[in-house]
């Protein structure tokens, strides 16, 4: 029997369930491949681990789905829809067509991820069932959409019921004495009227702590003596394996089967346990305990290489680092909101730095050292009036926002041409960099846009472009 078939395939005719023999009449030569359902299904559980990295909950939909319970974290990754585009294409760039759907049940997210009118984009969609956007689109989804037995789809089907907004249209009783209590489980699951859990994946090789309680614990005390002692626990494991965290996952597994999660990352490895368990407990505030915790698990879901340091015993220590002021200001107002520089391949000054989280991992690059650079850039570079002998010589004078600056020393020019393989109108064009000092000792950062000599290269006016 055909186990699944590719795009070629179904072009052809063929499909899953066909009998191989039916298929091979059909298409003469067709290329098999024996299935191989564990391996299929131990390599869907490694994606859904992988997918850790958009969400601290990820969990495989067998035969072809992965859940991820998004919550919290899509603002992470630029928004819904940016999340998802980024997903796609790191599944296409692994050659697996993918297709994504966001809501705010699973249910949702599984019917208009695999019916969602044929759509090969990402999808989202607000529930409750009934509510204005996407409702259409919703509704219109077959009812296999429901995740129902192929017996009792086929038993809709011979009572005229086709599509979901069919289904959720009918009188509830009816339809449990014939089938069951399935049909009304799944329209609830769908429209978030009944809680669906959804059981995380969990890689075992990362390093984690859990504790299970007698009772089940509601109150952030509570919570924050439990932090302490996983915290504690991580960080041991982390120092014998010489590694610092980067960002940890609290998972607290309710007794009602919800798994609120809090998410924390560091800007550089830590294997502190006050530190970390400070981080998380800033974090509580967000955890809503339902009916109680019967478990909490910390895993330390991204590490990097933290080798052992000396510490001055004697010494005292007058400031805690600048890197757990960035991991407290990050978790506290988001990783989006603090920021930090870092270098880019170019030599055009406003295009040699972007902005990154504080928290994400640093880049390969640097800034040449024999380079000197202004603290400080001016975006654009503002213009300025300068007096300089053509075609090399640094300005005499110049005057910026009404002000006249009579030069003392400089230095220069430092040629910069234009990246002609960004745009034709950088083909020719330079820049001529001087550093300046004027007489009350401020240092500043001037260019004459053209080399001085050909008008073509530039238009010979000068800008100011940062401080020193």
């Amino acid at each position: 029997m055909v186990a699944a078939a590719d795009a070629a395939a179904g072009g052809l005719g063929l499909r899953p369930g066909m009998p191989l023999a039916q298929a091979q009449a059909l298409v003469p030569g067709l290329a098999i491949h024996p299935a191989e359902p564990d391996a299929d299904a131990e390599t869907l559980r490694r994606m859904a681990a992988w997918c850790l990295r958009y969400a601290p909950l990820a969990s495989p939909d067998p035969p072809d789905g992965i859940w991820i319970d998004a919550t919290g974290s899509t603002h992470l990754h630029g928004g819904e829809a940016a999340m998802l585009r980024d997903l796609t294409a790191r599944f296409a760039a692994f050659g697996m067509a993918a297709r994504a759907a966001i809501a705010d049940t699973p249910g949702a997210a599984h019917a208009l991820a695999r019916f969602g009118g044929g759509q090969k984009q990402a999808r989202m969609l607000p529930v409750p069932l009934r509510e204005r956007a996407g409702e259409k689109l919703l509704l219109q989804c077959p009812i296999e959409a429901l995740r129902l037995p192929p017996a009792i789809c086929d038993g809709l089907h011979l009572m005229g019921f086709d599509r979901i907004g069919q289904l959720a249209a009918t009188p509830r009783g009816p339809l449990v004495r014939r089938f069951g209590t399935v049909v009304a489980t799944r329209l609830d699951q769908l429209s978030g009227a009944v809680f669906e859990p959804i059981v995380p994946v969990i890689p075992p090789d990362l390093i984690q702590a859990r504790l299970t309680f007698v009772e089940p614990l509601l109150t952030e005390p509570a919570f924050s003596a439990v932090i302490a002692r996983l915290t504690a626990l991580v960080c041991g494991d982390l120092e014998k394996s010489g590694q610092g965290a980067r960002r940890l996952d609290l998972l607290f597994e309710r007794v009602d089967g919800a798994i609120p999660v809090i998410r924390v990352g560091t800007a550089r490895p830590s294997r502190d346990p006050r530190h970390l368990a400070r981080m998380l407990d800033e974090r509580l505030e967000r955890i809503d305990p339902g009916l109680g915790v019967e478990a909490m698990r910390l895993i330390v879901t991204r590490t990097d290489a933290a080798p052992q340091t000396q510490t001055a015993a004697l010494a005292e220590r007058t400031e805690a680092p600048i890197a757990e002021l960035v991991d407290r200001l990050s978790n506290r107002l988001g990783a989006s909101r603090v920021f930090r520089n870092e270098p880019v391949e170019s030599d055009v000054p406003e295009r040699s730095v972007r902005r990154v989280p504080a928290l994400e991992r640093a880049g390969g690059a640097t800034w040449p050292a024999d380079l000197p650079r202004p603290i400080r850039l001016l975006d654009p570079p503002q213009p300025v009036e300068a007096m300089a002998l053509l075609p090399d010589h640094p300005p005499l004078a110049f005057t910026w926002r009404r002000v006249r600056h009579r030069v003392r020393h400089a230095d220069g020019p430092e040629r910069i041409a234009g990246e002609w393989w960004k745009r034709d109108g950088e083909m020719r064009s330079v820049r001529d960099y001087f550093r300046v000092e004027d007489d009350e000792g401020r240092r500043f950062w001037l260019f004459r846009r053209g080399d001085g000599d050909d008008p073509a290269t530039g238009d010979r006016r000068w800008f100011l472009h940062g401080f020193f």
